[in-house]
């Protein structure tokens, strides 16, 4: 395994981490033997990092959390977010009172003294801007409820935002080959100011597998079919804004980055990698072989100076054009 420091926090943490969204289970059908079991794996392997959320399964993924690092509290670092099991738009919602009672519902659910990075799970940049909320999580922070805390974000306005208040410590947000546009501005901005990146849905939803054709179908209960077009949330945290099938024909188009590197999923991820102000990158799992399948990760070569910029400009003139909502 490879580690990286997580900005300033003085955590360090695997390269290749990983997210529990579906094994919470909003991502179509999972069995809960096989969630702890690919937890189990990438504990075997140095993975040292989780990310999760209290809505993910509705607290389902922070309880097998709790489970498969039961015991292992100081080598295991998590992170969980807050706010979406409330109204994301109501001011109170992010009360001094109302963040602690979020936060104490996940220390009980992941069985800990405190939260090694609490994050605010996408709110409305008008709560970012008025900023009271980093102040509740200064309260909790010399509470020793949390260690640290972050913003998953949406947009880049909304991530550059958030580092203008000190003691935001990482930033998570949407970066892969169908959304670079982070790497221009907010990754340099990030590094400059101390700030760890956490990289969530590094193959868009799935499309940076190749694995997909336009029929292609997923069950009731996959945000990928209920989120498709951004009905439940933000279109762009499914196939990272794209229209699914547009978003086929694109993935077929960037086959090449898979030679000599095993597949477009490992490449789509050292892609990622190969930029240096990325802490981690957090794929999501349902089982064991797709844990090891993300791990080999660590194995394949970077891509060269030529084919960055190859990268680049498909991006803007292939994809761009297709992508919806704020970037």
């Amino acid at each position: 395994m490879k580690y990286r420091e997580l900005g300033n926090t003085g955590l360090s943490v695997s390269e290749v981490s990983f997210g529990t969204w579906a094994i919470g289970g909003d991502w179509g059908s999972s069995k809960d033997e096989d969630g702890l079991r690919g937890l189990e794996a990438a504990m075997e392997q140095g993975v040292n990092f989780f990310d999760t959320a209290d809505v993910y399964g509705g607290g389902h993924a922070e309880e097998l959390l709790a489970k498969a690092t039961r015991g292992k509290q100081d080598e295991i670092h998590i992170a969980t977010k807050f706010c979406r099991a409330g109204d994301i738009h109501d001011p109170e919602n992010y009360s001094t009172r109302r963040i602690s009672e979020y936060c104490e519902q996940s220390l009980r659910r992941l069985e800990r003294e405190a939260i090694d990075l609490y994050q605010i799970h996408c709110p409305p940049i008008e709560i970012l801007r008025d900023g009271s909320v980093f102040a509740a999580l200064d309260q909790l922070k010399a509470e020793g409820k949390i260690r640290h805390y972050g913003v998953s974000v949406e947009t880049i306005e909304e991530g550059l935002l958030c580092l203008e208040y000190p003691g935001v410590a990482a930033l998570q947000v949407i970066f892969n080959l169908f959304r670079q546009q982070p790497a221009q501005v907010l990754l340099p901005q990030a590094a400059a100011k101390g700030a760890g990146i956490l990289v969530r849905l590094p193959l868009a939803s799935g499309l940076l597998t190749g694995k997909f054709t336009a029929s292609s179908t997923f069950q009731e209960n996959d945000h990928r079919r209920f989120n498709a077009n951004g009905e439940q949330f933000n279109v762009g945290e499914t196939f990272a804004g794209l229209p699914f099938g547009k978003g086929v024909e694109l993935a077929q188009k960037l086959d090449w980055i898979a030679e000599g590197r095993g597949n477009m999923a490992r490449a789509s991820m050292r892609w990622i990698l190969d930029h240096p102000a990325v802490s981690c990158v957090i794929p999501g799992f349902k089982n064991e072989a797709q844990v090891n399948d993300n791990l080999a990760t660590l194995d394949v070569p970077s891509f060269s100076p030529g084919d960055m910029e190859r990268l680049a400009a498909f991006y803007q003139s292939e994809v761009v054009p297709h992508i919806r909502g704020e970037v």
